[in-house]
């Protein structure tokens, strides 16, 4: 008990950085005093340690007499009984399991000293208390720090620390102490004397872009002076962030400056960033009139992912994109590129020709452009009633109907009669008479399946029998059904033997949605045309809905080994569902192709 209480103290002193002599009486008797033991006992103490530490000749003990006069005169009300050293015994040798019990008791009575030591209720002393709380700090802060630490203590294994994160603050840091920096960069805004100057270093900027490793050269260069647009000069900080920490947040509208900055001075990674992040937005940016911009921006500097990307969501969300602000700024190679595609999803061809009215008003191109978007109306999938109202009420059709008035003739004459009959004396095969993925019920269906996760699922609907007014009575009903555990045909199970019968083998994992679309009944009126089936999958983003993939098919969707691949059923939230539903659209488009083979 008198080491413990000693250890304390010194522990004390050393937390304090040795307290003053005063201070340490004052300490010590309020040890004494909580452990009722005689304040004088300290100095026998010293003087049975000196006695204990004395050197003897190896198996010698001190005589009876050192040993008591080394003993201090004790408090006999604490109960604590002294052993002079002459009494000590040889004790026989341990055999192995006396040694093991040993140490695992000792390795026991440790740890409960250890706890009891711990204890603040053990030790009154504030000093003490003080120095224990803030070990304890000490080591959650320690713990703290360590930001990804895994230890296999296991023999020849392997530890990994991950202090990236840490490394990432300190660089941040490195930003903002101007002191240590090495290189001045002062970005002009355009031809005006607006500066921003930014405090950096050499290693920094050289390992991030080459092009700062060429403007850095000469290692007696401190100042580089640069000039951008306002748009990115705004952004500059933003870049110099980027190369100092690898990471940055960026708004919709930050997208294209910030590109341009990074293409420029040739930061690579942050280029493919961007141009990643713009594909994955588009759903967001169409509101707000960027993914038009975007695709201007992706053919100026000649990314063809990007321009892709943009026109098939301009063309497969067309119906909502004719009716947004961001409609007027498409140019005049945009219109004529989406009015030349087949996918375009419209509720109907008029659709179209009205929004292409509304776009000439607005934007008042020349006559060459308005009269090469005029042409690319699809005449024939609008109805002859139709066809008189725009004649009779469009002003921008009466100012251009010269030009587009044999086009209106081959509508009025494919409605007129059988596809078959007009097949004889027209060349059907091109892309006036293929219909766009029109949303019209006429045209085919919505649906919506509900848990699609779970079984097989079935519905019906009509769709007209061709475009032609001609055939406009006549109706063909289809019926659909879904599987979500359909198995292609070239993984179908084969059957083995055995003496318990037919034993079916196969996975089931690989197993994937699947669409069947068929006639309900096979008739002859059909004449020869063939039925093009497309499926519209609609997905949710930022409370809008927009199609995100679209399959074409003439019977099953198996013809297509892409179809929702990669769908999720079981996933919450699954990117593929709305409401816990698949939303589909059907669309059945009659093809006149074969009619040429059939009457050569």
């Amino acid at each position: 008990m008198e080491g413990d209480i000693n250890c304390a103290i010194k522990q004390v002193q050393l937390r304090n950085n040795l307290l003053s002599d005063t201070q340490l009486e004052t300490t010590k008797a309020s040890f004494w005093s909580h452990y009722s033991l005689d304040p004088n006992m300290e100095k026998g103490s010293e003087l049975h340690k000196k006695t204990r530490g004395s050197s003897k000749p190896s198996g010698v003990f001190p005589s009876q007499l050192e040993t008591n006069s080394a003993i201090p005169e004790q408090n006999n009300s604490i109960g604590i009984t002294v052993t002079p050293e002459d009494a000590t015994v040889w004790a026989s040798p341990l055999t192995e399991e006396e040694k093991n019990a040993k140490e695992t008791k000792e390795m026991r009575d440790y740890d409960d000293g250890d706890e009891s030591h711990s204890n603040p209720s053990s030790i009154s002393s504030p000093e003490v208390q003080a120095y224990e709380s803030d070990r304890a700090q000490d080591r959650i802060l320690a713990e703290r720090n360590v930001v990804s630490q895994t230890i296999d203590l296991n023999e020849n294994s392997m530890a990994t620390i991950n202090h990236s994160s840490m490394l990432i603050n300190h660089l941040q840091a490195l930003l903002l102490n101007s002191n240590s920096s090495d290189i001045m960069l002062k970005v002009y805004t355009g031809n005006s004397d607006e500066v921003k100057v930014f405090h950096t270093h050499h290693l920094l900027l050289i390992l991030q872009s080459d092009v700062f490793e060429d403007l850095l050269l000469n290692h007696s260069v401190t100042t580089l002076i640069l000039r951008e647009t306002a748009e990115c000069a705004a952004l500059f900080e933003t870049l110099i962030r980027y190369l100092y920490c690898g990471k940055i947040t960026i708004l919709l509208s930050q997208v294209v400056p910030l590109h341009k900055l990074a293409s420029k001075y040739h930061v690579t990674a942050l280029q493919h960033g961007i141009i990643e992040y713009m594909n994955k937005q588009l759903a967001s940016a169409s509101p707000r009139g960027y993914v038009v911009s975007w695709y201007h921006y992706s053919l100026r500097i000649g990314d063809k992912s990007l321009q892709e990307s943009c026109m098939r969501f301009l063309a497969w969300n067309m119906s909502t994109v004719i009716h947004s602000e961001e409609w007027q700024t498409i140019s005049d190679d945009l219109m004529i590129s989406l009015l030349q595609r087949s996918d375009l999803v419209v509720e109907n061809e008029l659709e179209i020709y009205y929004g292409v009215e509304e776009w000439i008003k607005k934007n008042q191109p020349d006559i060459l452009v308005t009269e090469t978007v005029l042409k690319l109306i699809r005449y024939t999938m609008i109805s002859p009633q139709s066809l008189f109202q725009i004649q009779k009420q469009s002003s921008v059709m009466n100012e251009h109907y010269s030009s587009v008035h044999n086009l209106f003739f081959l509508a009025f004459q494919f409605h007129s009669t059988s596809p078959l009959v007009f097949a004889k004396y027209f060349n059907v095969n091109c892309s006036l008479f293929i219909p766009r993925n029109y949303l019209s019920s006429s045209w085919g269906s919505q649906w919506v399946i509900n848990n699609p996760a779970r079984d097989d699922r079935s519905t019906s609907f009509q769709t007209q029998l061709a475009p032609s007014n001609y055939d406009a009575s006549k109706k063909v009903t289809w019926n659909a059904l879904f599987s979500p555990r359909w198995l292609p045909v070239s993984l179908r199970p084969s059957y083995s033997y055995s003496g318990n019968g037919a034993v079916q083998a196969f996975n089931p994992e690989e197993t994937r949605p699947r669409i069947v679309i068929t006639p309900a009944t096979n008739s002859a009126s059909f004449a020869g045309v063939t039925f093009q089936k497309t499926i519209l999958v609609r997905v949710k983003k930022d409370s809008r809905s927009y199609v995100k993939h679209i399959y074409d098919f003439h019977q099953s969707t198996e013809e297509t080994g892409d179809f929702l691949l990669q769908a999720d059923f079981q996933k919450h939230p699954s990117e593929y569902l709305i409401d816990n539903s698949l939303y589909l659209h059907i669309i059945i488009k009659p093809i006149y192709q074969s009619l040429i083979k059939a009457i050569k």
